[in-house]
């Protein structure tokens, strides 16, 4: 088991705890965020998210988001029906749950891997050849931005999920998943919020085949 510590500190707090008394405010210029709908950024030296407003969003956005420690996340969401990952697919990776996420870590110059449970973003050893099964199996791995978005599978009534999501989307689903979590499985009530999830990324989603090269 490795030991990096995915962006989720600071990130994971804002989806578990409870609504602060005072509004949200940029953390590079302070400005008063909306609520719901905000930008986020991943503090790649603390390995934190950090909200932000749109203007300095599209800054890092325009000025070299692979420079500097903060990077912004996008908000594209991609899914790949043809996928060449299966049951079979699914049991090389060791994933002991039926949801997970592979991301690019700069810090560690590696791809790491990460699923929801009770005790939060839990990770995964991911074995080099492990990568290069998924690399295979889908171009999506290929296309990820470094530590802002993450390949993010789902196994389900013998299917396999395959999306390119936004990071902080998956750290969502990480503390909805805590906060509702109950017993072994999860119980209903996370299994709710994992199908009410995967609804919306379904929905946000284009194609691979439609997307531009």
């Amino acid at each position: 088991m490795t030991t990096s510590r995915p962006p989720v500190r600071r990130g994971l707090f804002r989806f578990t705890a409870p609504r602060p008394p005072r509004d949200e405010r940029c953390e590079l210029c302070s400005a008063a965020l909306p609520d719901p709908g905000h930008r986020h950024l991943v503090d790649t030296e603390n390995r934190a998210l950090a909200c932000a407003c749109d203007p300095c969003a599209r800054l890092l956005d325009t000025s070299g988001a692979s420079t500097g420690r903060f990077r912004a996340v996008p908000g594209r969401t991609l899914s790949d029906p043809g996928h060449g990952l299966d049951e079979a697919s699914w049991e090389r990776l060791r994933i002991p749950v039926g949801v997970a996420f592979f991301f690019r870590n700069s810090a560690l110059g590696r791809p790491v891997a990460f699923y929801p449970s009770p005790a939060g973003a839990t990770e995964s050893e991911l074995e080099p050849e492990t990568w290069e099964l998924l690399l295979a199996a889908s171009p999506l791995a290929g296309l990820l931005e470094p530590d802002v978005e993450a390949l993010l599978l789902r196994r389900h009534q013998g299917r396999v999920e395959c999306h390119l999501v936004p990071i902080d989307i998956c750290y969502e689903l990480v503390g909805r998943m805590r906060l509702r979590w109950q017993g072994f499985d999860g119980g209903a009530q996370a299994r709710a919020e994992l199908e009410e999830f995967f609804g919306h990324v379904r929905e946000r989603a284009r194609d691979i085949e439609g997307s531009p090269s």
